[in-house]
């Protein structure tokens, strides 16, 4: 996937107070006693307990309200949760461990104990924690302080959860899935982005969409507001950004061929860091071609205008894009690669799927449409596993989303539930 409140007042600082309370007339005793008394609470509460501010709170449609910590309130969409998080990241933290605290320690369990009848302990679990989070931003870091202060989990078992997707898929190994389609200009009703993500695994990993939230982070240092979907705690791979920008990830077939021979933070972690910090596709462009990959990744961009995929091996990133339309699966599709190995098993077919299915809509995708893209299942020419029989065993979805950037509205959906609107332009508040 550590701080106590403490109010005591020093001995000498009470002295000193009454030993003046004594020198003041009887007539003004009573008066004196309440003011200092109430300076001298709030003096020890401002210097031990952290900063509750009172933010402003977006303008919200189509969402239930449903409970509300320190600023950060947790809303219902549909079957969905929906938390809104503002401040300091520290403070952010302590909003999402407190709203989402049912949550996060049910998925902590789970995971611990899945990893136990593997053969981990809780300390070695910790351990790993520990290690993974040596790479990681200094404002990820001051989240996971929040939630270990509000959660009851420490800021090991948060680094655990937070990581806790991949140590959960190192055994059995996980073939490769996910995919992606945006279209725009005259594929689209109206010429603007419309972006659509499945994130795909096999049926191991149903149990997490149990714990799944859209959280939308508010900071108030002037970084751009991030939403990210996916279980909670646990690392996105689903991003997008209150200037309209997209990121997410497909695995590349590449495989364990191509990974660094040196300590590189994990490209997936980096997503949160992009979307905070760039509020352009020129600066995403340049803040992805800067980051030295740590293996072989795909990653999926867009914004108002475009839509991009990147290609990127530890060494080297090449970039496609299209006429109207891009689609990714598990594969490099740049003929520069000049790779002369067969694209992973269903890879080649579900990009060409989406490519077709595009095709056949043209000119009428809007989002509506590109959810019924998305509804099509591999075995009725469509690129999305419905609890499809792959490699053994079976494979669905998990999750999908359609976006648009332009407007910032979002549809969401985990396997075997419906879709769900959510406006995060409005969440945003920007």
């Amino acid at each position: 996937m550590l701080f106590k409140n403490n109010c005591s007042v020093e001995n000498e600082t009470q002295i000193k107070v009454l030993i003046h309370l004594k020198k003041i007339q009887p007539c003004m005793k009573l008066i004196a006693v309440l003011i200092l008394l109430c300076m001298l609470t709030g003096t020890a509460a401002a210097i031990t307990l952290p900063q509750v501010v009172s933010f402003s709170q977006p303008a919200v449609t189509g969402v239930k309200p449903v409970a509300s910590f320190e600023g950060g309130q947790r809303f219902a969409a549909g079957d969905y949760p929906v938390i809104v998080l503002s401040g300091s990241f520290r403070q952010m933290g302590r909003q999402y461990g407190s709203l989402m605290k049912t949550e996060l320690n049910e998925e902590y369990a789970f995971l611990l104990d899945t990893l136990a009848k593997r053969g981990y302990t809780q300390q070695q679990v910790r351990e790993i924690g520990r290690d993974t989070t040596a790479f990681y931003p200094q404002r990820l870091k001051e989240v996971f302080i929040g939630m270990s202060e509000t959660s009851g989990l420490t800021p090991d078992d948060i680094a655990v959860l937070y990581y806790g997707g991949i140590l959960y898929l190192v055994a059995p190994p996980v073939p490769l899935s996910c995919s992606y389609l945006a279209t725009w200009g005259n594929y689209t009703t109206d010429g603007s982005v419309v972006v659509s993500r499945n994130w795909d695994l096999d049926d191991h990993v149903l149990p997490f969409t149990k714990w799944y939230v859209l959280a939308v982070y508010r900071p108030t240092d002037g970084s751009n507001g991030v939403a990210t979907w996916g279980p909670a705690g646990m690392r996105p791979e689903t991003l997008m950004n209150s200037k309209g920008l997209f990121i997410a990830d497909d695995n590349s077939g590449i495989g364990s061929g191509d990974l660094a021979g040196e300590n590189r933070p994990d490209l997936i972690m980096e997503f949160f860091r992009f979307m905070l910090d760039y509020s352009d596709l020129k600066g995403l462009d340049a803040g992805i071609r800067g980051a030295s990959a740590d293996g072989s990744w795909i990653v999926d961009v867009a914004g108002p205008d475009q839509a991009y995929v990147y290609e990127k091996m530890t060494n080297k990133t090449r970039l496609r894009t299209g006429s109207g339309v891009i689609a990714a699966a598990n594969h490099f599709a740049d003929p520069a690669w000049n790779f002369t190995t067969a694209p992973p098993e269903h890879s080649l077919s579900r990009q060409n799927n989406l490519l077709r299915q595009a095709a056949e809509a043209k000119g009428s995708i809007d989002a509506q449409k590109m959810m019924q893209i998305r509804d099509v299942c591999l075995e009725n020419g469509g690129a999305t596993f419905c609890h499809s029989e792959l490699f053994g065993e079976k494979y669905s979805s998990n999750h999908q989303v359609v976006f648009m950037p332009k407007s910032k509205t979002l549809w969401i959906k985990t396997m075997d539930k419906d879709w769900q609107k959510v406006e995060l332009a409005h969440l945003f508040g920007r």
